[in-house]
Parts: C-alpha cells; structure tokens; sequence
C-alpha cells in the first residue's frame, strides 16, 4: 500500500546489489511512495549484481562510485542533482564489507590491512558521503540520512568479526555529524539496527544460519525482514520523522531488549 509519503522527494540510494538487499527493497518501496533517486555502487559490485533491473523497475540512473573515494563522491553527487533536478532529500547508505569475514580470518588473527580497508568501506565512507554532501551544500532542509548497522556495535557476535568495530564507528559517525548537519543545515541522520536478515553480504558471515534462528526464538516479534527494513526507512525518509536524528534505532522484533526467551530456554533444556 502507498501513502505518497515521498512525493517530490529526491535521493541517492547506496547498496543496491540483487533482489535480497534491503537497498533494493528500500528503493522499490520509496518508488512506490513517489520517490525519485539514483542508484549506485561500487563498479565491481554493479557488474556483480543485477542492479540493472532495478533501475529498470524503479526508472533510475545509475552512478558508479567507490563510496571510499572522495572525487568519485564528488562527481556521484553533482551528476545526482543534474539528473533529479535539484538538491537531495534522502540518502541510504546500505554497505558493508570484511575482507577477514571472507578469507575466514579469525577475530584474533586480523590481516590488519584487510581490517582497514573493510573499516574504509564499511564505516568512514559514511563520514565521506556526509561530509561530500555537507560541503557541496546538496541536501535540502529537513533531509534525511539513514545508514543500517547491526547490534553488534555493542553486543558480543563472535563471528561478526571486525564487522562489528566497523559498525561501532558507523554509529558513532552519524551521532557526531548528524549534530553539525542538523545544526547547520536541519539534516537528520540516523542508523537503523536491523535483524540478522539473509542478504547476499549478511550471508558471508560465520554462522549466520544460526544468528537468525537463535534471534528468531529471543524476539517477540521475530525478525524483521528486508522489507520491514525498507518500510521503516520510508518513515526517517518522510516528513512524518522532522525531528528524529542521533538515534541508533532498532528494527528487531524486541530482540536488543531480551534478556532470554522460552523459546531459548527450550531449545536449550531439550538439547541437554
């Protein structure tokens, strides 16, 4: 169902890789709610995914960038205001990566310069798409920033990996510029902590079968799905969330305030 809660509103949405990625279910869904936007990705991963079909569904362009480049952030957000024709409401940042989640490095035996550059994109990409957008003076008043996170930023998740730092200082990043951008230019920034959810990137990790199932029995609600995700984003996208900014909000079915459940506790008895 749409409720036109976007029309006339403009964005960059980050992430898009194939139909299990929230970005692309974000995307169809500020679609639906009259948005209009560009697409973008790391070259590599366009040529991976399947991001052209999503842009056919949605009437998008897309922009190349390495969201860890400076000059190609530049060039993504002139190019995104030539093509939707003024200033940015909405921006999503939906990346994360882990060269040591990959290759199967354990949490005590980083490969320290693939922990940089997993940092690099995951984390400080943020603060060069922020600080991009702040500089160019290319978001409209009462825009939105959103970036998805995990509750690993402060909860132990063994094999999260360095994933885990890398969404500490995502977090952390929007608090400590979502104060400049609000102040100066009344831009909201939040980040989502989203459910273990089956995404192609998610999946990488060690385990991640078992983080679902287990989040599943531990939440009330049970997890949120990709599209859950994407629904609540519609909202810190729309004027409905004015004042919502430096929050860290949770979509995960009441997990991050479970201590435990039955359903553990059951699964837990009957395995003894």
């Amino acid at each position: 169902m749409s409720y036109n809660l976007l029309k006339g509103k403009r964005g960059i949405i980050f992430g898009a890789l194939d139909e299990n990625s929230i970005a692309w279910k974000t995307a169809l869904r500020v679609h639906e709610e009259g948005g209009t936007f560009v697409l973008t990705n790391a070259p590599v991963s366009i040529r991976m995914g399947q991001i052209d079909e999503l842009a056919e569904k949605t009437g998008s362009q897309i922009i190349p960038a390495d969201a860890t480049s400076e000059d190609d952030l530049k060039k993504l957000v002139e190019q995104s205001m030539e093509i939707l024709g003024g200033k940015i409401d909405f921006v999503l940042h939906s990346i994360g990566m882990s060269i040591n989640v990959r290759k199967g490095k354990h949490y005590t035996d980083q490969n320290y310069a693939w922990t940089q550059k997993g940092t690099d994109v995951s984390a400080m990409s943020f603060h060069k798409v922020m600080q991009t957008l702040y500089k160019a003076d290319a978001m409209n008043e009462w825009g939105s920033i959103v970036a998805l996170t995990y509750m690993a930023a402060q909860r132990v998740f063994p094999d999260y990996n360095d994933m885990a730092e890398n969404k500490a200082y995502l977090e952390s990043i929007a608090r400590s510029f979502g104060y400049f951008f609000g102040r100066d230019k009344k831009v909201r920034v939040n980040t989502i902590s989203q459910s273990p959810t089956p995404t192609t990137a998610g999946s990488g990790v060690k385990g991640f079968d078992g983080f679902i199932a287990y989040s599943e029995k531990m939440s009330p609600l049970g997890n949120a799905t990709a599209m859950d995700c994407a629904n609540y984003t519609i909202t810190l996208f729309s004027d409905l969330t004015k004042r919502v900014t430096l929050q860290n909000l949770y979509n995960d079915g009441g997990f991050s305030n479970m201590g435990v459940s039955e359903g553990v506790l059951e699964a837990f008895v009957d395995n003894q």
